[in-house]
């Protein structure tokens, strides 16, 4: 067990934060280029710069890294949806036009949490058993956005179907990007990201005007 000493005027503490920082960076770098299969501790340490030993500092299994980096990655998409809807002005075609930009910049700006995200939990188990949780936080958000901007009693009339539109828009727009990422769409990013904001727009206004 590691003491709680400073080194070289570093204390504890933030070494250790400094060696899982390290350890998630290695993962996602293999994880997002190489695939689970290549995520073992010898070469995840390896690819930190560690000491196998400083695996199990912070985590028991190879399990939990992959988790740990692929909720780190919906994290990050989270953080930035969020911030682009918020400095985004008051309507409905831009904040949605962010929304959408935030999400597919991050993605496709880096393949590897492209990977991290879409790819990887269709074959690693831990991964799949938290899809539908994804699915559903990322509903939420949607939801959480449109009464911000609609108004709860807006959201509240329309009762269940902000939530199978919200649903439904997910659906798509995943589907819609990864065909795009494995080149089955002849479209660019711009148009990829302008056709999902018109196709947003237009299901919200409609299901918020019933």
């Amino acid at each position: 067990m590691t003491n709680g000493r400073a080194y070289g005027g570093v204390p504890a503490e933030q070494r250790r934060a400094g060696r899982r920082a390290a350890l998630l960076r290695a993962s996602l770098d293999i994880l997002g280029t190489e695939g689970h299969r290549r995520l073992t501790v010898s070469a995840l340490c390896q690819r930190a710069g560690l000491n196998e030993r400083y695996f199990y500092e912070s985590f028991s299994t190879g399990d939990e890294v992959v988790v740990a980096v692929y909720e780190e990655v919906l994290s990050e998409l989270t953080g930035a949806i969020v911030a682009a809807v918020a400095a985004a002005p008051a309507d409905t075609r831009i904040k949605a036009r962010a929304a959408i930009t935030a999400a597919v910049e991050l993605l496709t700006d880096d393949p590897r949490k492209t990977r991290v995200v879409f790819v990887e939990p269709l074959y690693v188990p831990v991964l799949a058993g938290r899809r539908a949780a994804v699915g559903r936080r990322f509903v939420e958000l949607i939801l959480g956005e449109a009464e911000r901007f609609y108004g709860s009693a807006a959201t509240q009339r329309i009762g269940s179907w902000a939530e199978f539109a919200a649903a439904h828009l997910l659906g798509g727009l995943t589907e819609t990007m990864t065909a795009w990422l494995r080149g089955d769409l002849a479209v660019t990013r711009d148009e990829l990201i302008d056709r999902s904001t018109e196709l947003f727009v237009l299901v919200a206004e409609h299901v918020i005007e019933r």
